[in-house]
């Protein structure tokens, strides 16, 4: 309930009049003030929102308009004469051979052209689809792998505890890049082709490999906050009431730790982008012929040179969507806890 004060009036005869009443802005209300005035950070709340629009609703839309897809490759795409793609604002024919039967319409390709022949606009598009799916879904299943796991350890420590803390200094030190290496060489093309119906082809298997190697950070930040918070007076009540370990937990200990998981969603989100991109520009990441940011990149370093803008678009996206999402978690972090504000 929110504290109310009261601002007493008075009437010409010195009666006092109606009370005025005023309400004491709560937690959320703060918090949404505090961030509001963080400039950078609302211009990265929009540019986000931007970008998945772009990615999840503007891809399609651009594929209908142009008439062609991400993987259709047109010979006029790349240069005859210098076999170098076609640059931005080119309009290529979509001839598919000299002298085919038919009207084939010109195509503007607004970014330029790949290596054979693809619309670069139309593969950053849905690259940021599979970027983005591997981001959002690597993150949420890593959090929640984590937060899980803190909480058991924080809240019941003893041996539960212990068992948690080896595994996650385990983790820690497990060689990422060879365990990477050795789901791609045994279940790769098993993974790969789990799509659900809806996924691009791969991202389930960077899902899996982020998850298994990425929950153990937030699993010390919840612990950490969660062996401070067991022993407020508001768990001894909630115990003395007679609530239950899993209740306390859910309704006393989770919202608690709203904040900081918060803040750790957006600036991992970051983090998992140019993981994807990492991997898939040493090919153990997304494959050919689907698209990605990673993918794009690791196409682009034969041509850095005649066409330097076919690193600029993917790499400038990279660049971008990361340095969103940091300066979203850097105002999420100054809006819940404005001490540590400078």
């Amino acid at each position: 309930m929110s504290a109310q004060a009261t601002e007493p009036g008075f009437a010409a005869d010195g009666i006092p009049a109606t009370s005025k009443v005023y309400e004491a802005p709560g937690y959320w209300e703060q918090f949404w003030r505090r961030f509001r005035r963080d400039k950078l950070a609302v211009a990265s709340v929009v540019f986000i929102i931007v970008m998945f629009l772009l990615a999840f609703v503007g891809a399609p839309v651009a594929q209908r308009l142009v008439g062609h897809g991400p993987n259709d490759i047109f010979r006029a795409g790349v240069d005859p004469v210098t076999t170098l793609p076609v640059g931005p604002m080119s309009w290529i024919s979509t001839e598919p051979y000299p002298g085919a039967a038919g009207d084939f319409p010109d195509t503007l390709y607004i970014l330029g052209g790949d290596q054979i022949g693809r619309d670069l606009m139309l593969r950053l598009l849905y690259g940021a689809q599979t970027s983005l799916e591997v981001a959002m879904l690597a993150t949420t299943f890593a959090l929640a792998v984590g937060i899980l796991m803190g909480l058991l350890a924080g809240y019941f420590r003893g041996a539960i505890d212990v068992v948690i803390s080896r595994l996650t200094e385990i983790v820690m030190v497990f060689p990422g890049l060879l365990f990477i290496i050795a789901v791609r060489a045994t279940l790769g093309n098993t993974l790969n082709n789990i799509t659900f119906g809806f996924l691009a082809p791969g991202v389930v298997t960077l899902v899996i490999v982020f998850s298994l190697l990425g929950w153990f950070y937030p699993c010390r930040l919840v612990r950490g906050s969660v062996l401070s918070l067991r022993e407020k007076e508001f768990i001894e009540a909630a115990r003395m009431t007679g609530a239950g370990n899993w209740r306390i937990m859910r309704s006393h200990l989770m919202p608690h730790l709203a904040a900081p998981v918060i803040v750790l969603f957006s600036i991992s989100v970051a983090g998992y982008i140019i993981g994807e991109a990492g991997l898939s520009f040493l090919g153990l990441g997304i494959e050919p012929p689907t698209s990605s940011w990673g993918v794009l990149l690791s196409e682009a370093p034969a041509y850095y040179l005649t066409q330097p803008w076919y690193m600029v678009w993917p790499g400038l996206a990279i660049l971008l969507a990361t340095l969103a999402f940091n300066l979203v978690g850097d105002g999420l972090r100054d809006a819940f806890d404005p001490r540590g504000v400078r």
